[in-house]
């Protein structure tokens, strides 16, 4: 097996690439070959190899956003249970995305949003180099390649076939948050943590006055929740160790102050019902 023998991912919660590891959680990448040309693109499992992950948050960290997160899952599979009863399992991708950002909840009020900046505020005020660094590799690698990497592993012990269309299901399912989360964040227009408090991320040299980057909601974790939900349904063994992945990719927007709680299960919830329809649609 490929994957197992090239990647090996050191975590005491992982059993998917796993072996036993420190007690806070490493991930680490074995080295490994990477594209024989330069020129040529790179595989997510090689972009990763190239930049493998540092020591991440741990469990106390991560578990209250992973549990707001996994609350998402059975709203989500109410609502879907409607639009499958009224559309059935044919592909409709455009009146899908109409459907589904309707489903995401309204804004929270100014007042709620401002008592979730609080956090925010409080966990950039506790900020390590290590924090930085993890928080920095999960908004890289938690758009798409770290859900590739799994799949990757999951294709090692599947017919070619079965493992390309599941390939490009998950491509499919990704494309397809990313591109709802966005539309919705146009709409809404909830500035980004870091817009309503500059001092947050001074780097990004918001300018007075401006209106975004909005951030409601979360692409990463509509694109995180998307993943989670397809990948679990292939390999339900291996549900808990995704579900700890997302809830890492979640902290990290909350510790760097791209996002509040409230984009997050919102994107959550509008990336479980992405999952939803594609395992649907493609029959699984």
């Amino acid at each position: 097996m490929k994957a197992l023998s090239r990647v090996t991912w050191q975590y005491a919660a992982i059993a998917l690439l796993a072996v036993t590891a420190a007690a806070f959680g490493l991930l680490r990448p074995q080295l490994g070959a990477t594209a024989s040309s330069s020129n040529k693109k790179l595989s997510a499992t090689d972009r990763v190899k190239k930049n493998p992950p540092p020591s991440l948050f741990t469990d106390a960290e991560i578990t209250p956003i992973g549990k707001q997160a996994d609350a998402q899952r059975k709203k989500a599979d109410t609502l879907f249970a409607q639009w499958e009863k009224a559309h059935g399992t044919t592909r409709d991708d455009k009146a899908f995305a109409t459907w589904a950002a309707l489903q995401v909840p309204a804004p929270p009020t100014a007042k709620e949003r401002t008592a979730e900046l609080r956090q925010v505020q409080q966990l950039a005020r506790a900020r390590t180099a290590a924090g930085r660094k993890a928080a920095t590799w999960l908004e890289l690698n938690g758009k798409k390649d770290i859900w590739k990497l799994y799949l990757h592993d999951q294709r090692e012990l599947t017919p070619a076939p079965r493992g390309k269309a599941e390939k490009a299901e998950l491509t499919s399912a990704l494309k397809l948050a990313k591109a709802i989360s966005d539309q919705v964040a146009a709409r809404d227009r909830q500035p980004a943590p870091f817009v309503m408090d500059p001092t947050l991320r001074p780097e990004k040299h918001i300018k007075p006055g401006a209106k975004g980057p909005y951030s409601y909601p979360s692409s990463h974790a509509s694109r995180s929740a998307a993943a989670v939900t397809f990948l679990g349904a292939l390999s339900p063994r291996r549900a808990g160790d995704y579900r700890w992945m997302q809830a890492e990719v979640l902290y990290s927007r909350l510790y760097m102050a791209g996002h509040v709680t409230g984009d997050l299960t919102a994107g959550t919830l509008l990336g479980d019902l992405i999952g939803d329809y594609e395992l649907a649609i493609s029959g699984h």
